[in-house]
C-alpha cells in the first residue's frame, strides 16, 4: 500500500504547485495591469475635452458629499493665476522632466541629517497625485508619483500639465479647481483675477482648508505679498505656457 499511495502523493504535491503558479501569475498580471493603467489615463487625458476628476472627488462622490468644479480651458484663466501658481509651487516647472531632481536632492539630505524636511513636489508630481493616489505623506505614495511624473511629462505638454493641475487642485472643502476657488472666494471667473487674488489663491494650495484666500490672515497676506512681486518676474520662467 505505501508503494501505491507515493505516485497519488507526487500528483498532488505537483497540482498544488502547478495552482500556486497560476495564482501568483494571476496576482503578477492584476498588478502590471494596475501599474499600465495610470499611463493608459494619461494618453486619454491627452483629449481636451476629457476633465477628469481627482482622487479627492471621486472620494467625495463616493462618501456622498458632493463637490463643485468648473473646468475651464486655460485660455480662460488669468494669466495672473497661472504666474502665481508657478511661482509659489514650482519656479522651475519649464525646465525640469516632471522632477526637479535639485531640491529633491536638497530634502533627501535634509531627512538623511535628521533636519524637518520640505516639500519638493512639482506641478507635474502633484498632478499624478490628485489624479492617480492617495492624498497622505509616505516615502511609497511619492515613490510611485516620482516614475508617474517622469512619464507624464513626456505624454504631456506642459500647457496641459497646468491646465489639469488648475482644473483639479483643491481650494477648500469641496471646491476643486481655479474656476469654482475663484467664483467662490471672490465671485469672479478665472479669467479675472486680479494679482493680488491669484497670489491668495496660489499660497493657499499647500493647505486649503486651513488657508481661506477670501478671509487671509496677516501671515498669509505676506506670503501673497510676496508670491505677487516674484510673479512680476516671472515672464524668463513661464515660456512654457505662454499663449
Amino acid at each position: 500500500m505505501p508503494a501505491q499511495s507515493q505516485p497519488e502523493e507526487t500528483e498532488g504535491t505537483g497540482r498544488a504547485e502547478g495552482d500556486r503558479r497560476l495564482i501568483f501569475l494571476r496576482i503578477l498580471k492584476a498588478l502590471l495591469a494596475l501599474a499600465l493603467l495610470p499611463v493608459a489615463l494619461m494618453v486619454l487625458y491627452l483629449l481636451p475635452f476629457i476633465h477628469p476628476p481627482s482622487t479627492l472627488m471621486l472620494a467625495d462622490l463616493a462618501l456622498f458629499r458632493g463637490y463643485d468644479r468648473q473646468w475651464v480651458p486655460l485660455e480662460r484663466i488669468s494669466p495672473n493665476l497661472i504666474r502665481a501658481v508657478m511661482m509659489s509651487e514650482d519656479g522651475q516647472f519649464c525646465s525640469h522632466d516632471g522632477v526637479d531632481w535639485v531640491q529633491m536632492r536638497s530634502v533627501i539630505d535634509d531627512a538623511l541629517d535628521g533636519e524637518e524636511t520640505r516639500g519638493a513636489s512639482t506641478i507635474t508630481m502633484q498632478t499624478v497625485k490628485n489624479l492617480f493616489l492617495w492624498n497622505s505623506r509616505s516615502f511609497i505614495r511619492k515613490g510611485m508619483e516620482i516614475p508617474l511624473a517622469l512619464i507624464a511629462d513626456k505624454v504631456w505638454t506642459k500647457r496641459r500639465t497646468m491646465e489639469l493641475y488648475l482644473n483639479i487642485a483643491e481650494w477648500g472643502p469641496g471646491i476643486y479647481g481655479v474656476e469654482a476657488a475663484s467664483r467662490h472666494h471672490f465671485k469672479i471667473p478665472a479669467a479675472k483675477l486680479s494679482a493680488r487674488q491669484a497670489a491668495l489663491l496660489a499660497v493657499s494650495l499647500p493647505n486649503p482648508i486651513d488657508r481661506n484666500a477670501s478671509k487671509p490672515g496677516p501671515g498669509l497676506r505676506r506670503l501673497a505679498a510676496m508670491v505677487e512681486r516674484r510673479a512680476r518676474g516671472a515672464d524668463p520662467y513661464i515660456s512654457c505656457v505662454d499663449r
